[in-house]
């Protein structure tokens, strides 16, 4: 197990997967790598299981099919990881957590959205596809709060994912089903924690997007994800998980509370390695109306106007890498949001499209 690990730190793969009657598999740049060696059997997967796995998650792989953690190799690199059962066999997928932080610049956003990190209160969503890189702009605008500013930072995580060491702020990373019950009760309890900033992994049910909008109503700058591919959707799912009854109060509240969503996408990059497409959305006045109207499918063209508060849309941002040379076109087309006019504006500019 160690030397897999090591590879993967190695070639800087993103994950690891190991399952019976393949070579252990590497994710480089987005495409499946098979190792050389023979296929793996029944026994080596358990094996390797046993290597990594505390006693408390194999009773619960037994139980339940699956469980997830995240553990530390040496001082190199973080893993989280899934451990599953398939026709009877135990699996494993490992995704890689890089121990370097990486800079705002560094993932490709706008200087503008530092501004939005010193605002005392208020909700900023990081949105997108698993595997998008969510986790890896969290922790970097959290890393950047914490050599930025003082005060009290907490995450609730599942698992935590990156390790944040105390700078200019006091940092609190709790994982859920270790630390605390659930997510929502998490940060029900923060609140009396004297938080300044609070980081919600995952805003999965009903319970926990309430606590994250209410935290961030009283005076709490609040980070959350959701797997949604756009501004306008983002504002639509957290409204549709509410009952009819509430629906407009949670509008206005969102309206008032909502500071910014960053939609994003990882794009293979020309010549190896990923990097990341945005849509990024602040909210304007203009913005809390339509939210507060129940007009979010004209939040788009507000993010085409408001270029100057650092907003872009996805499909923006896309053609800007191909015009840089950073990614091809039919990789732009294919994560484009509006297809249809992605393809229209490429062969305008002369790109050559893979025939479908």
């Amino acid at each position: 197990m160690n030397d897999l690990l090591e590879l993967v730190v190695e070639q800087n793969a993103s994950d690891l997967h190991l399952q019976v009657g393949q070579p252990p598999t590497l994710r480089l740049s987005g495409s499946m790598t098979p190792i050389d060696g023979p296929d793996l059997t029944p026994a080596d997967t358990e094996l390797l299981m046993q290597a990594i796995t505390p006693d408390n998650h194999i009773s619960a792989v037994k139980l339940n099919g699956g469980t997830d953690f995240g553990f530390a190799f040496g001082a190199k690199a973080r893993f989280r990881v899934s451990v599953l059962r398939s026709k009877g066999y135990y699996g494993l997928v490992l995704r890689q957590i890089p121990c370097k932080m990486f800079g705002l610049r560094d993932i490709g956003l706008p200087d503008k959205i530092r501004e939005l990190l010193y605002r005392p209160r208020g909700l900023i969503l990081v949105t997108g596809p698993t595997g998008s890189g969510k986790s890896t702009t969290l922790a970097s605008m959290v890393n950047y709060i914490n050599e930025h500013r003082e005060g009290h930072i907490i995450t609730i995580e599942d698992p935590i994912e990156y390790y944040h060491p105390h700078k200019r702020c006091i940092v609190t990373q709790r994982e859920v089903h270790v630390d605390v019950p659930s997510f929502s009760e998490a940060i029900r309890r923060a609140l009396r924690q004297d938080p300044d900033i609070i980081l919600v992994g995952e805003m999965r049910d009903l319970e926990t997007i309430e606590a994250a909008i209410s935290a961030a109503e009283t005076g709490h700058l609040v980070f959350g994800t959701l797997h949604t591919n756009s501004a306008a959707k983002t504002v639509d799912r957290i409204v549709d998980a509410f009952p009819a009854s509430i629906k407009d109060l949670i509008r206005t509240q969102l309206a008032s509370s909502l500071i910014a969503v960053v939609s994003q996408v990882l794009c293979k990059k020309i010549g190896g390695g990923r990097i990341a497409g945005y849509e990024i959305m602040v909210t304007t006045t203009s913005i809390a109306a339509l939210i507060r109207e129940n007009k979010t499918f004209r939040i788009t063209s507000d993010i085409q106007t408001g270029a100057n508060l650092g907003m872009i849309t996805m499909d923006t941002h896309l053609m800007s890498l191909v015009n840089r040379e950073l990614i091809s076109p039919d990789e732009a087309l294919e994560k484009a949001q509006d297809p249809l006019v992605m393809r229209e504006k490429l062969l305008a500019s002369g790109a050559q499209l893979r025939e479908l």
